[in-house]
């Protein structure tokens, strides 16, 4: 388990990470804060729920639900460096599905909504599942303070 726990938290990332992990934090926040509270402009469970069985995510408020949970909690995970890595990867799965399942087909371009966003936020989304939160991040917090009874090997 310890080794386990040290592979999730554990990396010595330097402040690339916090550069990376704080905007896109931020962005994938305010995203998942749209489907699951209508903030910002957003449209909620209900409308978010609407759209995704309009294109075929089924059930559309369960699919709404997960994908607003993964970008708004993921979001702050991110931005805290809590649990970075299945933050990310939660959120680069989310963006996965938005890029196959919601802007395919639609040309390469934000303009015409299509894959050129999603593929921005899945690379760095990714990017950060590998890299982890760094030295500057809840999760090094975490092991160096041996608050979870693992030590940093």
């Amino acid at each position: 388990m310890k080794d386990l726990i040290n592979k999730i938290l554990v990396s010595h990332a330097g402040w690339e990470a916090v550069m990376l992990r704080v905007p896109i934090g931020i962005i994938l926040a305010s995203h998942g804060s749209q489907k699951l509270f209508g903030w910002f402009g957003g449209y909620g469970l209900e409308g978010t729920g609407q759209f995704m069985a309009s294109i075929g995510l089924n059930p559309g408020f369960l699919m709404a639900l997960l994908a607003g949970s993964a970008e708004f909690f993921g979001g702050l995970g991110l931005i805290l460096g809590l649990m970075t890595r299945p933050a990310a990867a939660a959120s680069a799965l989310t963006m996965l599905v938005a890029l196959f399942g919601v802007h395919w087909g639609k040309g390469f371009f934000l303009d015409s909504h299509g894959i050129e966003y999603a593929l921005a936020l899945l690379s760095a989304t990714v990017t950060l599942t590998l890299m982890g939160g760094g030295r500057y991040s809840l999760d090094n917090y975490l092991i160096k303070n041996n608050v979870l009874g693992v030590k940093d090997e």
